[in-house]
């Protein structure tokens, strides 16, 4: 660590603490050089997520946009907030393995999964606006689709 008051890179650390309730560090040093203290700061370097939208825009990933999203899509129906959290959290935490990027469109597909499993109306309400359903074609084409999934899953059950 460079000595804020000679630039000497000779020094020592003599005491460290946590800062409550962040993730910081807080470092009193000393530099061998000119004998001055000094504190320092260290945090963690966070990288921002980017998402990859379909019009090859970028932005930060935005955790309170898909839990709006996802709660919209639950709009009266009977899943509770801690659902919702539960999704956004799990989906959250899947696309952490993508390395600074990650597209648009698997963040929806993951979120899409979530939901066909809780709810199969917020489903199609998010698959609507995520898919960008045209017309009613759409719908019925997402509608036999869930139909398929579901006769299938009930046949496996008997």
């Amino acid at each position: 660590m460079k000595c804020a008051f000679c630039g000497s890179f000779d020094g020592q650390v003599l005491d460290s603490r946590p800062i409550e309730h962040t993730s910081a560090i807080r470092r009193r040093r000393q530099c061998n050089q000119c004998k001055k203290r000094y504190t320092t700061y260290e945090r963690p370097e966070e990288v921002t997520l980017m998402v990859i939208k379909s019009d090859n825009r970028r932005e930060p990933f935005d955790r309170k946009k898909l839990w709006a999203a996802i709660s919209r899509a639950c709009v009266k129906r009977p899943v509770s907030t801690e659902t919702i959290e539960k999704i956004v959290s799990e989906v959250e935490s899947e696309i952490s393995d993508f390395i600074m990027e990650v597209p648009s469109s698997v963040i929806g597909q993951k979120a899409l999964n979530k939901l066909m499993d809780i709810d199969t109306v917020a489903y199609i309400r998010f698959a609507s606006v995520y898919n960008n359903f045209a017309d009613i074609n759409d719908f019925m084409t997402e509608l036999k689709k869930l139909k398929k999934e579901h006769d299938k899953s009930k046949t496996k059950k008997k």
